[in-house]
């Protein structure tokens, strides 16, 4: 089996195998209730993140230095010139987040290639490559490379209905404009936000409380065909592997398996690879094996304030609505992978081709579901992953041209947990600044 692939065959599992559990629906009276609720509550009061902005022309590496000093989930990229005679212009071009800095990473690393004989190559790659070979790449030119990531701004009095449109469609995040027009938004709503909001709502709603009772098996989610193959790596894989896994299939994690038992062992996010190749100025890392890789990066998570990241957070097809809402919120994580009912303490696949790994739940799922209860037209939770595949596919060449990230040398003589180290110190260094 490949080392690193969309793994169909071995979890190809559907959650509508058993009967379903019982299923408790809300009336359209309670959904119609619950909808002007929603409507009476504004988007700005939901407001979670701070802006924090980076120059268009700063380079790359300053711009992931300033991510991660400020401990933000992305940076907001100010316009090279801002026309302030237009009230209503925003002075930001676009958002700069972990997504990003792994396709550029990517791009990079794996050497894609801009063949003459295929499809026309993405100017936008060619001149990001043009601008590494010179030593210098502006963020503006990596802002949302991912097509994760794009630059949405809702008006000072939108509600939350507005927001489940925007979220409902696998956008993130948002900006709140101020209230005087200024073009300067106040802040930044996230889809956990959003989700966080909605779990305190139904501890004030009865009966919206006992929709979440539902458990998530028969729920109408909307990516669950999308969800029944799971973007997985082999535990064998390179953390290289795992970056373009994630670059090529338009998802923030991958799944991690353990070659010979089967175990899902944990997860790699875009975050990870943000939090630890970047820091650690080293191509070394990028061929370290994904079990060493989460064994030293997830296992540090948990000295150091507490949290269970490892081995992977899961729930079971039986879990409600409600369980998983709050073990998302609890462990900061965007999704739980689903596993088949096992009397075993972790998630594991059989060695056989079924095994109990059979999906995913996410903040966006969760979300989609929400905004089908509030009549939003035209949900689709997918669409940013299904644009990031397909212009992904048209990438892909088999000639190719060697790049290496901007500022980042190789240092052959490291072990990776030297590497881990040097992150460490990079991090109390920026700290104490």
């Amino acid at each position: 089996m490949s080392q690193n692939k969309r793994l169909s065959q071995s979890l190809n599992g559907s959650w509508k195998e058993s009967s379903p559990p019982s299923f408790i629906s809300g009336s359209d009276t309670d959904a119609a209730e619950w909808m002007q609720d929603w409507k009476a509550v504004l988007a700005r009061d939901l407001i979670d993140f701070r802006i924090i902005s980076v120059d268009a022309d700063s380079t790359v590496e300053e711009a992931c230095d300033k991510l991660l000093s400020e401990d933000v989930p992305c940076l907001a990229v100010r316009s090279e010139q801002s026309d302030h005679d237009s009230p209503n212009r925003s002075p930001y071009q676009g958002l700069f987040d972990f997504s990003d800095v792994n396709a550029f990473l990517t791009l990079a690393a794996t050497r894609h290639t801009f063949s003459l004989d295929d499809t026309a190559p993405d100017p936008r790659q060619l001149k990001i490559v043009e601008a590494a070979k010179a030593g210098r790449v502006p963020v503006h030119l990596v802002s949302n490379l991912s097509d994760k990531n794009p630059l949405i701004s809702l008006p000072n009095d939108a509600d939350v209905v507005s927001l489940l449109e925007v979220f409902a469609r696998g956008t993130h995040r948002v900006l709140i404009q101020a209230s005087d027009h200024s073009g300067e938004p106040i802040g930044m709503v996230s889809d956990r936000g959003l989700l966080a909001w909605f779990d305190s709502y139904a501890k004030a709603k009865p009966s919206f409380r006992q929709y979440l009772a539902n458990p998530i098996q028969p729920l109408p989610l909307p990516s669950l065909d999308i969800y029944a193959s799971v973007v997985a790596a082999l535990s064998t894989a390179s953390v290289l592997d795992a970056m373009k896994l994630m670059s090529e299939e338009g998802v923030s994690s991958v799944a991690v398996i353990d070659e010979e038992s089967g175990a899902l062992l944990s997860a790699v996010s875009v975050t990870d690879i943000g939090k630890v190749v970047v820091p650690s100025q080293s191509n070394q890392i990028l061929g370290a094996p994904l079990h060493q890789f989460i064994s030293l990066v997830k296992a540090k998570d948990g000295r150091t304030d507490g949290a269970d990241r490892y081995p992977v957070y899961s729930c079971t097809p039986s879990s409600t609505l409600q369980y998983a809402i709050e073990k998302l919120l609890a462990t900061n994580a965007h999704r739980l992978f689903v596993t088949r009912e096992s009397t075993l303490s972790s998630p594991v696949l059989a060695p056989s081709a079924q095994g109990n790994l059979c999906g995913i739940v996410s903040v966006v799922d969760m979300l989609s579901l929400f905004a089908h209860l509030a009549n939003v037209e035209d949900v689709d939770p997918t669409e940013m992953q299904k644009h990031r595949r397909s212009k992904s596919s048209v990438r892909q060449s088999p000639s190719v041209i060697a790049v290496s990230p901007t500022d980042m040398p190789r240092i052959d003589a490291l072990s990776l947990d030297d590497l881990i180290s040097k992150v460490e110190r990079r991090k109390s260094v920026r700290s104490n600044k």
